[in-house]
């Protein structure tokens, strides 16, 4: 019984692949290039893409459940239309999917819209899965400390309705826990969602006062400004990506991401403890700077 894991050498997968061999699981990792990441003791690694029919059909050769995240690229339906029709030819029948929070109302957001889809055709597929619907991670705003830490301002526009920012440690323990539910159950289950989200709803001026107390300086908010937040982005990501980002920052001024009832109940449950909450991360990565 083998759990494979794509896009396991990015932040979420790389994590879930060691999650799950610390429970015991046989793993198999897809990779695009295997001199680039070091993976646990015991892990088989395959290397290709999720274009790549061959290395795909190699990877799935043997697998019982399969853990599917891929990349926000310009054809990532297709990536995962390849890897679904592929997966159902080698008779998988248990998935754990990376999805996204909204993706069914933030239809005007590339990425989410694509996420979307991805969500319908593995109900129209009838695959058993899990499909996993993360908030905003933490880990983002790696891309933005320096900002934070060299300029006293945050300038994520996340606006005044909030986000239920989530850790990607969490993201991934939680992947590993429904992979495990579905690899060992005896027969197929049916398709479930839940939200992944973290303990706090946070608007910019939250998070910039969190900054503030986690570096002993104030930390202002850079604003809600959606246009000036793309033209930024264009400095280290194509034009296309830029978009889609200002897009779903434009989203979050609208309607943020605020959990459903219940949800992080639900999750301190599966978890057994409680979510890491964004002013310890930013404390963490405070220390460390």
């Amino acid at each position: 019984m083998t759990i494979l894991i794509t896009g396991a050498s990015g932040t979420v997968g790389r994590q879930v692949v060691q999650q799950l061999t610390d429970r015991g699981a046989t793993v198999r990792a897809l990779v695009r290039n295997p001199s680039k990441t070091t993976f646990p003791a015991g892990v088989e690694v395959v290397q290709g893409d999720l274009l790549d029919v061959e290395a795909l059909r190699r990877a799935l050769a043997g697998v019982s459940t399969l853990f599917m995240l891929n990349g926000v690229v310009p054809d990532e339906f297709t990536q995962a239309l390849v890897t679904l029709n592929l997966a159902r030819d080698a008779g998988i029948e248990r998935i754990v999917y990376l999805s996204v929070i909204h993706s069914d109302r933030y239809l005007n957001v590339p990425h989410f819209a694509g996420k979307f889809g991805v969500e319908r055709m593995l109900e129209q597929m009838g695959f058993g899965a899990t499909i996993l619907r993360p908030a905003y991670s933490m880990q983002n705003e790696l891309t933005i400390k320096d900002v934070v830490l060299g300029h006293g301002v945050y300038p994520m526009p996340i606006g005044g309705k909030g986000l239920a920012m989530i850790d990607a440690r969490d993201i991934a323990e939680i992947a590993a826990i429904e992979l495990l539910r579905r690899e060992r159950a005896p027969g197929a289950l049916p398709l479930n969602r839940i939200n992944l989200v973290g303990p706090d709803t946070l608007t910019g001026a939250d998070v910039a006062g969190i900054w503030s107390a986690a570096l002993g300086r104030p930390i202002v908010y850079g604003g809600d400004d959606s246009a000036a937040f793309e033209k930024s982005l264009l400095n280290f990501m194509p034009s296309w990506m830029a978009y889609d980002m200002r897009l779903m920052s434009e989203r979050f001024l609208s309607e943020g991401m605020i959990p459903d009832a219940g949800d992080i109940e639900r999750l301190t449950t599966l978890l057994g403890r409680p979510l890491r909450s964004y002013r310890d991360f930013a404390s963490e990565l405070a220390a460390s700077a």
